[in-house]
């Protein structure tokens, strides 16, 4: 019985230890510093708005994809912790009708993103559902190609650009767009609209046919945020006096020459404030461990089919004799029998452009090109249209330009394209 009563005894001395301990933790403020007339610090509210969130964006790892960047990403991705990841698509190489190999796409690509530490939605793009066989594997695996969630206020809108499938271009079906009119009829308060989808549907001349037009006119009046891939190089619009993103990649093919060309391997990072969101630009290449050591991953890429050996081209531009900054210059293969390569390449403060056809900087297959030279500045205007060409216009067509290069050699080649008429 003494026993019994010392074991009480105790169990009552640690519950009310435990109490007045949960007592003591829950009476502390949640930011415990003792402020003074003066204090090493720049104010006393910290940035942690209940109300505030963050998520990340991964864009295309297709189109040639290559080894070990986005299972990198994904390493990465559960070093930052973000609540959540959207997609904009193209995430396998598909492009078959063959049940096998897309499903082993589909099963390589899911063993990746079932690392992560967080939800991973999935977006389609044209790779992802290229045909009728490519959708209903979609439809099986993922149920529905379009789709929303709210968040914290904040309405996610999942879109399809493929909408009908295979057809070779993008489309935003009046199904689609019926059922986007309910949605957004029924989420009317939300604070903010972010919109997701594989193509940048804007850039595209029939706006109006294509869906995308439609679309707008039902979130004009609204805050919103668009997101789109596709294109593998970033480019900001203003349409609506809305923000919209083309993201460059993570892990699909690039040339990769760098931010100033827009093409970068990344992840978007987006921080939801109450007055919209806060965007920044991850590169991969920036992300490490803490102790500073290599994400080693086993992800494939895609083997390179037909490519051949190249030549280091450089490529001089000069307006009336002065050096052009900026131009883009483009060599298209024209001749009978020969396997038609593109390259190009932006010339420096000098005028002198390094051609690329597969890798940066890397020159130009052997053979015979037309040659365009434009100079857009800016490159695409806030409305998504091409921007202005500076250059005189008979230089921006290969029919027109009266410029062809011959590459017989393995050494290194140069180009003079002496232009006229005109100041960029």
């Amino acid at each position: 019985m003494k026993r019994l009563l010392l074991g009480l005894l105790a169990a009552g001395v640690l519950a009310g230890a435990m109490a007045w301990s949960a007592a003591s933790r829950s009476s502390r403020p949640e930011f415990d510093f003792k402020t003074e007339k003066v204090n090493p610090m720049t104010a006393a509210k910290l940035n942690n708005d209940p109300d505030s969130f963050q998520f990340a964006i991964v864009s295309d790892r297709t189109g040639g994809h290559r080894a070990r960047i986005f299972a990198q990403a994904v390493e990465q991705l559960n070093l930052m912790q973000p609540e959540f990841v959207v997609s904009v698509g193209d995430l396998i190489e598909g492009y078959s009708r063959d049940k096998r190999q897309v499903a082993s796409e589909w099963k390589e690509f899911q063993t990746y993103v079932s690392r992560l530490q967080m939800p991973f939605f999935y977006v389609p793009g044209n790779h992802d559902i290229t045909n009728e066989v490519m959708a209903n594997i979609w439809k099986e695996k993922f149920g529905r190609a379009y789709y929303e969630f709210v968040y914290k206020d904040v309405l996610f809108l999942c879109l399809s650009s493929e909408d009908p499938p295979g057809k070779g271009y993008s489309n935003i079906s009046e199904k689609q767009q019926e059922w986007l009119k309910g949605v957004l009829e029924k989420n009317k308060s939300v604070r903010w609209t972010l919109v997701f989808l594989h193509k940048p549907m804007w850039i595209q001349n029939d706006v109006a046919e294509n869906g995308w037009g439609a679309v707008e006119k039902l979130l004009a009046g609204r805050k919103y945020t668009v997101f789109a891939g596709h294109v593998h190089r970033y480019e900001k619009f203003v349409r609506q006096d809305m923000n919209y993103y083309m993201l460059a990649t993570t892990g699909g093919g690039s040339k990769l020459r760098g931010p100033e060309v827009g093409e970068f391997d990344h992840i978007v990072w987006v921080t939801v404030k109450k007055d919209g969101p806060i965007i920044a630009n991850l590169l991969l290449d920036g992300i490490v461990r803490e102790d500073l050591s290599p994400i080693v991953t086993t992800e494939e890429g895609v083997k390179e089919y037909n490519r051949r050996p190249t030549t280091p081209v450089e490529t001089t531009v000069t307006l009336d004799g002065k050096p052009v900054a900026g131009a883009s210059v483009v060599f298209t293969g024209t001749a009978k029998g020969q396997a038609v390569a593109h390259a190009d390449g932006i010339t420096d403060a000098n005028g002198v452009a390094r051609m690329s056809t597969y890798t940066a900087n890397d020159g130009v297959p052997t053979g015979t090109y037309a040659v365009t030279v434009t100079l857009r500045r800016p490159l695409f205007l806030p409305d998504g249209k091409a921007g202005p060409n500076l250059l005189p216009s008979k230089y921006a067509d290969a029919k027109t330009s009266g410029l062809t290069f011959e590459v017989n050699t393995s050494a290194q080649a140069k180009f003079e394209i002496k232009l006229e008429g005109g100041k960029p």
